[in-house]
């Protein structure tokens, strides 16, 4: 029998290929039986501010001596977008093309609980190049720095280089089991898997970022086992806010005879729900404004695979 040295690295290759798709399988299944639940620890302090007050630190801000560690990011712009984001936090908003919609959020969720919480923390990324937030320090790799500020053809995200910064820095801090085979930014990774975003990686960043009582039911895979959907999300809008993990394609595809894949890529913010006959009425927060939508209670329940719902602490505890 001759041996050949081709076949024999061939024959490697393939079985270190098996390995990783048996180990990536086991992860997959890992995430997502199951529904679960997850709360934020109830030591936190509470961390309720105003735009007001977010606008006062950040017109006081000493920028002496920035732009530093971020060369590509304009500052006059990025004033402008820090100044937008704390007024106007619905208009928060990830770039077309990219994978940054469940970011963009949480952004919303945070903008509009802790406005001075965010301009502390971006402020002094954008000085220092490293930034603490609820006692997590974030410091972005030198290619994140070097590209903020760069990015285009995402719409006008173009001209938003503080929302560059905070996305990119996120994406590059937070890592689940879709970032395994590519967690090192390289150009356009933005809409990649690097950037992408599981369920149980959702909620754990809800629960660094935001000052909430966090409860999840759903997973990346099967969906939530809730009877009356419409009941369940109606009832958890009273206590506070919800977020939908969905499956976008099929909510917008324009071939309804085509066979979509059957997975979940997109987070909204529900904002109002109501049921008239059997049609319901979704208002919610997408991509930088709002959407109207009605649907059947078995259409709700085909593109919903996960309900996030988000409680203030403080109002938890005054109850």
């Amino acid at each position: 029998m001759v041996f050949k040295p081709h076949t024999h690295i061939a024959n490697v290759k393939k079985h270190y290929k098996k390995f990783w798709l048996i180990v990536g399988l086991f992860l997959i299944t890992c995430s997502c039986v199951g529904n679960h639940s997850l709360y934020a620890p109830f030591n936190l302090k509470v961390h309720k501010s105003t735009a007001k007050e977010a606008l006062e630190y950040i017109n006081h801000f000493d920028f002496s001596g920035s732009n530093t560690f971020w060369p590509n990011v304009n500052q006059h712009l990025f004033l402008k977008n820090i100044k937008k984001n704390v007024t106007h936090p619905i208009s928060m908003y990830p770039g077309e093309g990219t994978y940054f919609c469940a970011y963009s959020a949480l952004s919303y969720l945070l903008l509009q609980e802790d406005p001075l919480g965010y301009a502390k923390f971006i402020t002094s990324l954008y000085k220092d190049g490293k930034a603490t937030f609820r006692d997590v320090l974030y410091e972005p790799s030198g290619a994140i720095k070097r590209e903020a500020g760069l990015l285009k053809y995402r719409g006008i995200m173009d001209i938003q280089p503080a929302d560059q910064m905070w996305f990119l820095t996120l994406a590059d801090h937070f890592k689940g089991y879709l970032n395994i085979f590519n967690r090192k930014y390289d150009l356009g990774d933005e809409s990649t898997f690097w950037a992408s975003v599981n369920y149980a990686k959702f909620n754990r960043m809800g629960k660094k970022l935001l000052d909430y009582k966090i409860e999840s039911k759903g997973s990346d895979f099967l969906r939530p086992r809730i009877k009356n959907l419409y009941g369940y999300i109606t009832e958890k809008l009273k206590n506070g806010k919800v977020v939908l993990y969905i499956n976008n394609r099929i909510v917008h595809k324009k071939n309804h005879v085509k066979i979509k894949l059957a997975v979940p890529t997109h987070f909204i913010v529900i904002e109002k729900i109501s049921k008239v006959n059997d049609v319901i009425t979704l208002v919610y927060w997408d991509n930088g404004g709002r959407t109207l939508i009605q649907l059947s209670p078995a259409f709700l329940k085909r593109i919903v695979y996960g309900i996030t719902s988000f409680v203030n602490q403080q109002d938890y505890e005054n109850k």
